[in-house]
Order: C-alpha cells, then sequence, then structure tokens
C-alpha cells in the first residue's frame, strides 16, 4: 500500500473537521454582524473548497504528493476567509487547520509553514484589538498558536499511522506468503501420496516391457496392461485430486460448505443424511483436512458399508473441532492398529488418521460387523 494512502485518509479528516469549526464559528457570528452576506459566503466557500478537496483525494489519493500545489490553493483559501470574514474567529479556524493539512502532508517540515500562519494571525490579532475591547486580547492571542498546535498534532497522527498501516500491510503480506507456502506443501503431500506414487509404478512396468516382448511374450502382455491400468488408475487419482481442492472454497461459510458436501453425495447416491453443522470457522487446512474425511467416510460408507442412512455432526468446543460420521451398514471388525487395514485394501480409513495427524488430530474408528460404523476426528 502506498504510504499517499494514509495521507490522503488523515487530509479528508481534517478538511472535514476544518470546515466543521469553521462554520460552526461562522455561523456563531450570525446574529452579532448586521450584514450576514460575508458570513454566508466564507460558509459558501469553506463548503465548496473542502467538497473539492474531498473528490480530489477520493479520485486519485496520490495527490497528496502535489504538496507545493497543495498548500498554494489551500493558503489563498484562508486568505480568502480572512477578506470575507474581517479577522473573525472563521479565519483563525480556517488558519488553524491550513497548518493541520501541511502536518499531514510535510510531517514536523511543516512547523515553518505553520509559524507563518501563526504570524499571520498574530498580526490580524493585533488590528483587531485596535478595534475591540483590550480586555479580549488574551482571548484573542491564544488563537494563533493552534497553528503550530496543529501542525506538530497532525504531523504525529500521519506517522503513527503510516507505520501501523505499514505494519498491517506487512502482517497480511506474511499470512498470505504462509498460505501461500501452506498450500503448496499440501498440493505436494497430496500428489506424493496419490498420483506421483502410481506413475512411479508405471514407470517401472514401462522400463521392462521393452526387454519381455523379446524374451517373455506373456509377460510384456501383463505389463502392457499394469502400464494401462496404471494410467488409468493415475488419472482417476489426478481427477479425484481436483475434486477433492474444490471440495471446500475458503471465502464460503464452513457450515455452508460441509452441508454442501453431504447434500451433494446424498442427491448422487441415493442415501439420505442427517447433517448437523455448528457455526465454526476453522483454519484453511484444518477446513480442507476435515472436507477430505468427510468424502472419504462418505464414499466407504457407499462403496463398502451398504449403508441405508448417514449421520454427520460437526462441532466446536473446549476440546477442539470435532467431526462425527456415523452409518448404519454391515459394519467390520477394527483392528487395534488401523495400518493393519492396509492388508485388506482398506486404504481409505488409513489416509483418514494420516490426514487428522496433519493437522494435529486424532482419528478413530468404532465397527463392528452388522453394527455400522463410526467415525470421529478431534482436531484441537
Amino acid at each position: 500500500m502506498h504510504p499517499s494512502v494514509a495521507r490522503a485518509a488523515l487530509g479528508r479528516a481534517v478538511l472535514l473537521g476544518r470546515a466543521a469549526v469553521t462554520v460552526v464559528a461562522a455561523a456563531t457570528g450570525l446574529r452579532l454582524v448586521a450584514d450576514p452576506r460575508p458570513v454566508l459566503a466564507v460558509a459558501g466557500l469553506v463548503a465548496a473548497t473542502t467538497a473539492a478537496g474531498l473528490v480530489l483525494l477520493a479520485r486519485d489519493p496520490r495527490v497528496v504528493l502535489r504538496v507545493p500545489a497543495i498548500l498554494a490553493v489551500d493558503s489563498l483559501v484562508v486568505v480568502a476567509v480572512l477578506a470575507l470574514s474581517h479577522g473573525s474567529v472563521a479565519y483563525f479556524c480556517a488558519a488553524a487547520g491550513a497548518s493541520a493539512l501541511a502536518g499531514v502532508l510535510l510531517g514536523l517540515r511543516a512547523l515553518p509553514v505553520a509559524a507563518v500562519h501563526a504570524a499571520a494571525g498574530y498580526v490580524v490579532a493585533g488590528s483587531v484589538l485596535a478595534t475591540t475591547d483590550p480586555t479580549l486580547a488574551g482571548f484573542v492571542l491564544t488563537f494563533p498558536i493552534a497553528c503550530p498546535l496543529a501542525a506538530a498534532g497532525a504531523a504525529a497522527g500521519t506517522a503513527a499511522l503510516t507505520r501501523s498501516v505499514a505494519l498491517s500491510v506487512e502482517v497480511v503480506a506474511a499470512a498470505q506468503r504462509t498460505a501461500a507456502a501452506d498450500e503448496r506443501a499440501r498440493l505436494a503431500r497430496e500428489l506424493h501420496d496419490s498420483v506421483a506414487k502410481t506413475l512411479r509404478g508405471v514407470s517401472f512396468a514401462a522400463l521392462a516391457l521393452p526387454q519381455s516382448l523379446r524374451r517373455h511374450p506373456d509377460l510384456a502382455e501383463r505389463l502392457a496392461a499394469t502400464v494401462s491400468d496404471g494410467a488409468a488408475a493415475a488419472a482417476r487419482e489426478a481427477r479425484d485430486l481436483v475434486d477433492g481442492l474444490r471440495l471446500d472454497r475458503p471465502d464460503e461459510d464452513f457450515a455452508s460448505a460441509v452441508s454442501g458436501i453431504c447434500s451433494r453425495w446424498s442427491s448422487r447416491t441415493g442415501v439420505p443424511v442427517d447433517v448437523v453443522v455448528a457455526d465454526v470457522d476453522p483454519p484453511v487446512a484444518v477446513r480442507y483436512e476435515i472436507c477430505r474425511i468427510l468424502q472419504e467416510s462418505l464414499h466407504n460408507a457407499a462403496r463398502h458399508a451398504g449403508a441405508g442412512r448417514i449421520v454427520v455432526r460437526l462441532s466446536g468446543g473446549p476440546r477442539g473441532l470435532r467431526l462425527l460420521v456415523r452409518d448404519d451398514g454391515r459394519g467390520f471388525a477394527v483392528p487395534a492398529d488401523l495400518l493393519e487395514l492396509r492388508a485388506s485394501d482398506r486404504y481409505g480409513i488409513v489416509g483418514m488418521a494420516e490426514r487428522a495427524r496433519a493437522v494435529s488430530g486424532s482419528l478413530r474408528v468404532v465397527s463392528a460387523p452388522g453394527a455400522g460404523t463410526s467415525v470421529e476426528v478431534l482436531v484441537p
């Protein structure tokens, strides 16, 4: 973010504040003068120039970089207010506002500009006191002091806001870099665990194929079938990977994302899903892994369990995020170590456990033949 954005924001605030104070100061003198036209002219001038400045800053914040031109135009506005008001309180308000605007644009380098406005203010105050009650001297002579004070305050506020904006931008940029690195790591893990392993097997089979064609035609035929099956499996895994990446959109409410996964699966399979999802908002990495575990649990319920109904519960609490997927299918005997399921080609549950561990969570499977299956994931 360009530093001019912060200066433009404070510049708009100064213009609005000066306009409000100056117009109020001018309006309070309406009943004290015989001819209200100069007062109305001051109010109209300040309102018009403020509106023009606000529009200009909104369209192009970088206009604050044209410091000499802005200060020259603003000084002309102060002189015009002086000429119309004949040294009333409205003039001193306009001069203080001009000093504050200089502080926004120049920082502490605006103090000489504020000193000029203060010196002019003392000259005007002296001429005003020459024609009014001398007892008001202490009151009138305090007005010019507001110019350097306004410039110093505006400079300090601009410096603080600029530092805050720069820090905020750096924090957001660091978060974006971290998110990008996590996303690359996640994609690399997904590719390594699925497509890369399959393609490695296809590669080995393809390397052995030329020699087998000459010496062992039967083996060559089996290797060719392996290459064909492996390529089809790699294509299927790549498609599943892409589908998995599309499961969760971080800009979507997580409850809606989970309900959408269940609804689409139910429509595709015809198996009803009873879904209750709490209003939780986990980090992006956790969202993704939970969605993939939910997808795999539903897939297993349809493919292996022959379930007629699924219950999905997602909740948050002191222990963390909890996902429960329970079906009324045929069930199976759960070994003490889930890694033993690899021997029976139940890689899906093993993969779900790995996904849970990837986000510092745990997976528990409860099942028995004829008693259905419950998959519970807890992420602290």
